[in-house]
């Protein structure tokens, strides 16, 4: 994830999780208890499940827009406006790679404007990184996590190994935290093994042995970087399948990973999960990969259907 140089970093310092969502809900404990007052800049929309995991810690979420659904598009003026107004040691909530539930990632040149907000501003990302390896590979989907880490005095990331080692029921994760000096990240951890303690006291081992069992071996490493690199090859014939459907639909090749948005209303939603047991959310966020050879034009011609309608 942070590459060798970042890795050899003193003020990082990391603890097993089960899973994203423990590191995320760490994480919020922790900058709770670092400051009581803290707010975390949130893009909207975001993964539903990030509101609960930050709000019930007591961290106030401050939302700025980040995506437009009607247009396919990012709303990247309006989100750099946030972080430019934003005071001193506020967070900004940041998806690494393969943005849920949008598909709609930020261009290299766009996370360097944002890591040169980080570190004008002095503010703190929390990066959440759940699909590293699935939208562009595992060196591309770490490129944005490395530059706003690299710059910010201070960071946190939340990685999970369960989409991109297959052990989701493992529950594996990690919470990464860079402090301003050595000594910081030494009473930081401390703080993280406190809280944690709390939590679940010790995460699950067998998810984090596969892990590191793959990546200490050569060979099975090189296995896995490969398996990765051809689920990222289906995936990306998946939306090419689909934007090649209908013109409308041209917007889903251009984005990455697991998910992406329809421009569907609830109602539409619906009907399709009635007249067709096609299901997603209510917003209209689908999960790509859940799609088959067999199925994704039935699919993309019910969406159409629904679109015209």
């Amino acid at each position: 994830m942070f590459g060798e140089s970042l890795a050899a970093d003193e003020r990082i310092v990391g603890l097993q999780t089960p899973g994203g969502c423990g590191a995320l809900r760490l994480g919020a404990d922790l900058i709770h208890k670092a400051n009581p007052d803290a707010r975390i800049l949130v893009g909207q929309p975001t993964w539903p499940n990030h509101g609960p995991l930050i709000e019930c810690a007591g961290v106030e979420m401050v939302p700025h827009p980040y995506y437009d659904k009607a247009s396919h598009t990012i709303l990247f003026d309006r989100m750099m406006d946030a972080l430019n107004q934003a005071n001193r040691g506020d967070l900004v909530l940041l998806h690494g790679a393969c943005h849920n539930p949008t598909g709609a990632d930020l261009s290299l040149d766009q996370w360097r404007d944002v890591a040169e907000a980080v570190s004008k501003r002095g503010l703190v990302p929390f990066v959440d990184l759940a699909y590293q390896g699935l939208g562009n590979g595992l060196e591309a989907d770490a490129a944005g996590t490395r530059l706003v880490v690299e710059v910010a005095e201070q960071a946190l990331v939340a990685q999970s190994c369960d989409k991109n080692f297959g052990i989701y029921r493992e529950r594996t994760g990690n919470l990464f935290v860079k402090a301003s000096s050595r000594k910081g990240a030494e009473t930081v951890f401390g703080n993280l093994l406190s809280l944690s303690r709390t939590m679940w006291s010790m995460p699950p081992d067998h998810g984090a042995a596969i892990a590191r069992i793959v990546l200490d071996t050569p060979d099975l490493r090189a296995d896995w970087n490969a398996e990765l690199i051809e689920m990222c090859a289906r995936i990306r014939t998946l939306r090419a399948r689909l934007a090649a459907f209908d013109p409308r639909l041209a917007y889903i090749n251009e984005q990455n990973g697991m998910f992406s948005m329809l421009p569907l209303s609830e109602q539409a939603v619906l009907e399709l999960r009635e007249e067709k047991g096609i299901y997603m959310a209510g917003s209209g966020r689908f999960n790509v990969v859940g799609l088959s050879d067999d199925n994704v034009d039935a699919f993309a011609a019910a969406v159409v259907e629904k679109m015209d309608g």
